[in-house]
This record gives C-alpha cells, sequence and structure tokens, in this order.
C-alpha cells in the first residue's frame, strides 16, 4: 500500500509547505491535498448528481455523446494503455471543459434539474483549490509563487472535469480489463475525488520490470493529486508523473477528475531552476495544445 504525504493547503508555513510539496512530487508524484476549500457537502452533491446521470438510459446518454472532447464517453471508448489488445477500458465518463468556452453539452434542465449548476459551483471550486496549488508548487520549484499566472498558464486555463463510472456488475475474470488501464495523466495537475471504493494503484518506476502496483487508499476530506506529463517536461524530469491504474473493483465506482491545464497557447519548456549544464533540458519547447492533442489522438484512436 502506497503511504502519500499530505499536503495542508490551509497551512500559513508556505515555504515548509511547498518543501513537502517538492518531496511529494519528487519521490511519489502523488499526495493527499487537504483543507482545499471545496466543501464536503459540494462534493456529496457532485457525486449525486453524477449517480443520476450515469443511472439514465443509454439512448439518452448517447444523445450527449463526445464532441470538440466535451459530452459522454460510453463504456470502453477509451484505451489509456494503448500497448493492450483488449477492447478498451471498463468505464463509462462525462467531460465539463472551460466555462467560458460555450462548448460544453448539458442534460436537460427537466431531467436532470440542478446538474448543471452543481457542476459550476464544483468546476470553479476546484479550479481556485489547484490555482492556489499551483502557486505552492511555484514555490517549491524555487520560483516566484505567481509564476504560472505570470507565463500565462492560468489566464483561461485548459481545465476539464472528469465526472467517472465504473460498473461492478461486469466479468472482471479477464487479466486485460481494467477500470482504467495503465497511463499517466497529460497535463499539470489532477485533484481527484473518489466515493472511498478501492481501486486506484500506483507504480512509482515505470521503468522497472516487472512493474511494481501500490494501492492507494481513499482519505475523507482529500483530493487525490497527481503530477502529470506537462508538469514532469517543465520540471525536466524532477517531479514525477507517476504511472497509476484502476483495477475494476468488483463493486459499483464513481469517482471525479479535475484536470487542471495550462491556457491553450502557453509555451512549456524547462524552468531555469530545473537545468543546468549537467543537466540540460531534455525536451523541446512546446505549445501546450500542441501537445495535449496529440496525447489525445494516442488515447482515442483518432
Amino acid at each position: 500500500m502506497a503511504e502519500l504525504p499530505v499536503i495542508d493547503l490551509s497551512s500559513q508555513d508556505r515555504f515548509s509547505t511547498a518543501n513537502s510539496v517538492r518531496q511529494a512530487c519528487i519521490d511519489h508524484g502523488f499526495f493527499y491535498l487537504v483543507n482545499h476549500g471545496v466543501d464536503e457537502d459540494l462534493v456529496k452533491k457532485v457525486f449525486e448528481q453524477s449517480g443520476k446521470f450515469f443511472s439514465l438510459p443509454i439512448q439518452d446518454k448517447m444523445k450527449l455523446a463526445r464532441k470538440n472532447h466535451r459530452g459522454y464517453t460510453p463504456l470502453y471508448a477509451e484505451k489509456l494503455d494503448p500497448t493492450l489488445i483488449t477492447k478498451g477500458d471498463s468505464k463509462e465518463s462525462f467531460y465539463i471543459g472551460p466555462l467560458h468556452e460555450d462548448l460544453n453539452q448539458w442534460p436537460l434542465q427537466e431531467d436532470l434539474p440542478s446538474w448543471r449548476s452543481t457542476m459550476e459551483t464544483y468546476y470553479q471550486k476546484v479550479m481556485s483549490a489547484g490555482t492556489k496549488l499551483l502557486s505552492v508548487i511555484a514555490l517549491s520549484l524555487k520560483l516566484d509563487e505567481d509564476f504560472f499566472e505570470k507565463v500565462g498558464a492560468l489566464n483561461e486555463p485548459y481545465a476539464f472535469i472528469r465526472l467517472l463510472h465504473y460498473p461492478g456488475d461486469l466479468d472482471s475474470s479477464s487479466d486485460d480489463i481494467y477500470g482504467a488501464s495503465a497511463h499517466s495523466d497529460y497535463g499539470m495537475i489532477t485533484l481527484l475525488a473518489t466515493d472511498g471504493v478501492p481501486g486506484l494503484q500506483i507504480c512509482r518506476d515505470k521503468s522497472k520490470q516487472p512493474q511494481v502496483w501500490e494501492d492507494v487508499p481513499s482519505m475523507t476530506g482529500a483530493f487525490v493529486v497527481n503530477i502529470g506529463d506537462m508538469m514532469e517536461r517543465w520540471t525536466n524530469c524532477l517531479f514525477r508523473s507517476t504511472l497509476h491504474r484502476v483495477l475494476p473493483p468488483g463493486q459499483e465506482r464513481y469517482s471525479v477528475a479535475f484536470f487542471l491545464d495550462p491556457r491553450k497557447d502557453c509555451i512549456v519548456e524547462c524552468l531555469e531552476s530545473c537545468c543546468s549544464e549537467a543537466c540540460p533540458p531534455k525536451f523541446p519547447p512546446i505549445k501546450s495544445w500542441d501537445y495535449l492533442l496529440e496525447r489525445l489522438r494516442l488515447t482515442y484512436g483518432s
């Protein structure tokens, strides 16, 4: 079982918190975030509304099928580990993107009355927690705490809520069926809320064979936060984007991921505090959007 560090976002000692975050991101790439300012009642409401949507008949859900990377993706539509020869991951999901872009798809008000308002409130609250966390991450990298604002990453950032449902009654006897197959996240950071049902596992050393997988227990009131590939790239691999997966739990499981990625035209290039003559940049600069598009193409095979 993975023993992940616990980071208190409300701590007054910013530098001590930044040092803890730095260590967590170097050692694990994952940590728990507590006192993050997102109300427990709101999180509960989001899970309730998510359950209501996923229990709709499939033909109703398919009316909101994914376009512009927003909306519903049915079971097996995704394969996060493209090396697997299976039909896809045993989960269904719903994406909600940046609220200012007006591209989101929403269930009808008469079907699910407070669905949209609940999701929009959650989006704003978690965005606020994520922005605060990024200022601590900037300090942890020996940068000004407003570094990510200054490079434009947080001026209309490209952030997504992803509601996830793993049905519990599928045949999980096949070794190759995963709730979510092994993957690392593409962006800056992910803040995950879970319903307490186990299944999430991490592999801290992706190059080691055979891979060693550790369970990540859920912690009441905490987000599970992980570093994405884009942040790993920004830090020249100082911070690790850790491989993770979800096993079929044998019982129904819900989770809500919030992917916080930079503004589309933000240039991701090696941070000065993360490179030197002895450790030159490993990657060329790239536009955030170009990087994300390529990764999404590989996941959806389109």
